[in-house]
């Protein structure tokens, strides 16, 4: 953060170092009129300053929060796999892998989402995971089809696990914080601009001033809304794992 504090002083002191040497090299014609050169030169590229950093603000956000809500997707396909391949395995077994996932799944659903918006994940999911997995690797394999019908176990297993190391990245992402700061400062500037430069805007002109100002804070707002992928406006539900519940009990019913 000192870093930008010092960048933006330097970028100050340039300025002052310019208008000075300009003063005394050559005559130069004074700006004082609030839709001069100056003014001008200085609001256009606040406003595209100002764009841009929104646009950032509102890309990087609505990319992230597509992403984890197709990896949600990728996990619950990972735990229907999981449980259609628990079928190849002793009914002792199968029972055990299938009751740990729809635990798994219930985990999720509830207590884990809330938690997420604070990027967080529940230690419960891990310790369910966890158990699952110890008790596939103790399973004693007597033939090559119970071997194998454990390693497809432990693989759709492996799937789940990085799936959800994914969404515990996805639930911590944000934009950094300077790029909000940027965001809010500029469209503040730009609202400010006119009666920095001097101007005293009345009647009707006031009008579209504060139109822009409304809207310029209603998306700045916004940005500040969706910057995390599991809260807010963009904020991922749980979908996912609702109809995967569905979906497992219809595979325990045959279906």
């Amino acid at each position: 953060m000192i870093v930008y504090f010092a960048s933006a002083a330097c970028a100050v002191g340039v300025v002052a170092l310019a208008s000075m040497l300009v003063r005394r090299t050559r005559r130069a014609t004074d700006d004082a009129d609030p839709d001069g050169p100056t003014v001008s030169h200085a609001g256009a590229m606040l406003s595209a300053l100002f764009l841009l950093a929104f646009a950032i603000a509102v890309i990087v956000p609505w990319t992230t929060a597509d992403a984890a809500r197709a990896g949600t997707y990728a996990e619950t396909q990972a735990i229907s796999e999981t449980y259609w391949a628990a079928a190849r395995l002793p009914p002792a077994q199968r029972d055990g892998v299938r009751s740990g996932l729809r635990a798994y799944v219930d985990t999720v659903r509830d207590p884990e989402w809330d938690l997420m918006a604070d990027g967080r994940l529940t230690p419960a999911g891990w310790t369910l995971l966890d158990r699952v997995r110890r008790d596939v690797i103790a399973f004693e394999a007597d033939d090559d089809e119970l071997r194998e019908a454990r390693a497809g176990v432990l693989d759709h297993l492996g799937q789940i696990t990085e799936a959800r190391h994914q969404r515990a990245m996805d639930a911590r992402t944000e934009p950094p914080a300077g790029l909000t700061v940027v965001t809010v400062v500029t469209g503040v500037v730009v609202v400010l601009l006119p009666f920095l430069a001097g101007a005293s805007p009345r009647g009707a002109t006031l009008v579209p001033l504060a139109l822009m100002a409304a809207l310029l804070a209603a998306g700045t707002y916004l940005t500040i809304d969706i910057a995390r992928p599991f809260e807010g406006a963009l904020a991922v539900g749980p979908e996912a794992f609702v109809e995967l519940r569905a979906e497992l009990q219809r595979i325990d019913g045959g279906g």
